[in-house]
């Protein structure tokens, strides 16, 4: 049963030394979240979250985010164009913990409500994640975090493609287009960056058709800026605004980083196959397979695009919104 909001503020109190709660609110969806959570004000007008994980696997996304934020230092916060939220605070619960952090400001657009253009919100979008991928590596890799070089990303995509491809529910056409995507040279001459490695739309805030702060730092690293764009590519004005921006703030230097995205967008139908095949759950299975086979039916026609090329068809916007809703039930 979920925490009332009441009983979080006490939490909250105990967590952080000097909180005086004036108001709290239950905060997100209870129906499919992983967290209980609730909105604080405090007496001097600051607002708080509070969140208690509900399962083992939010009890680790959670504790993977604390130590990314600690590793996000003041100095390497101000590098960035937008807020990231900051450790407050913790107390012990029921064999958990609560977590208080500081409240960031900003609301939710879904991807398909993003607008395009070169002063857009997609543009924005794209600025904030170039401002990341610009951050130093080194304050990565003194917080212990993994620091991956090129050829161990694209060691890590051809693991998951062969172990995709083992199950014999991957169409033929598609492993051939993901063998050939490996086997590009030029597709994998990139430098690793800092990456959050785990954006998404609802990773965003925004205001005033800006971004104001970035949620969700469990899979800070150093990798493939490209695993940080994929998402964008279920909607083709979108990307285009976002990756123009990003290159305009970052520069040209890796001029394949588009196409590699869209090789991990393929490859997270096939991770959610696996994690079907994974958990024996023969639903997921079968939605992973219709999706393969309707991306390889896309594909069929458009041999003279490969991966490496400038164009390639992607899952409508509505089919990555029902994936991403499917995954984070199931997961």
């Amino acid at each position: 049963m979920a925490r009332s909001h009441l009983t979080l503020a006490a939490l909250a109190t105990s967590a952080v030394p000097g909180l005086d709660v004036a108001g709290a609110a239950a905060f997100g969806g209870a129906h499919a979240s992983d967290f209980d959570s609730a909105i604080l004000t405090g007496r001097d007008g600051r607002h708080w979250i509070i969140r208690v994980p509900r399962s083992p696997r939010a009890e680790s996304e959670q504790s993977a985010d604390l130590v990314a934020l600690r590793a996000l230092s003041a100095g390497v916060r101000t590098r960035l164009p937008f807020a990231v939220s900051a450790f407050a605070g913790q107390a012990p619960l029921d064999g958990t913990r609560a977590i208080v952090y500081e409240f960031v400001y900003g609301h939710k657009v879904a991807l398909r409500d993003l607008d395009a253009g070169p002063d857009s919100l997609a543009a924005s979008v794209g600025k904030a994640i170039a401002a990341i991928h610009s951050l130093p590596t080194s304050f990565v890799a003194d917080a212990g975090l993994p620091v991956l070089t090129a050829g161990e990303c694209l060691r890590a995509c051809v693991t998951l493609a062969d172990r995709a491809s083992a199950t014999g529910l991957v169409p033929a056409s598609l492993i051939g287009r993901w063998e050939r995507a490996t086997e590009d040279a030029k597709l994998w001459q990139f430098q690793p960056t800092v990456i959050n490695g785990a954006l998404g739309a609802d990773s965003f805030l925004t205001a005033d058709g800006a971004v104001t702060g970035v949620l969700g730092w469990q899979e800070l690293r150093v990798a493939d800026p490209a695993r940080d764009l994929q998402w964008l590519l279920a909607n083709d004005p979108v990307a285009d605004s976002a990756f123009d921006a990003y290159s305009r703030t970052r520069g040209a230097s890796d001029r394949q980083v588009r196409q590699r995205a869209m090789f991990y967008a393929e490859l997270e139908v096939a991770k959610w196959l696996l994690h079907g095949t994974d958990t024996r759950d023969t639903a997921i299975v079968d939605d992973a397979v219709a999706m393969l086979t309707g991306l390889a039916d896309s594909v069929r026609n458009d041999v003279m695009n490969p991966i490496g090329a400038q164009t390639m068809p992607t899952m409508a916007v509505d089919e990555v919104e029902a994936f991403l809703a499917r995954s984070e039930r199931a997961v």
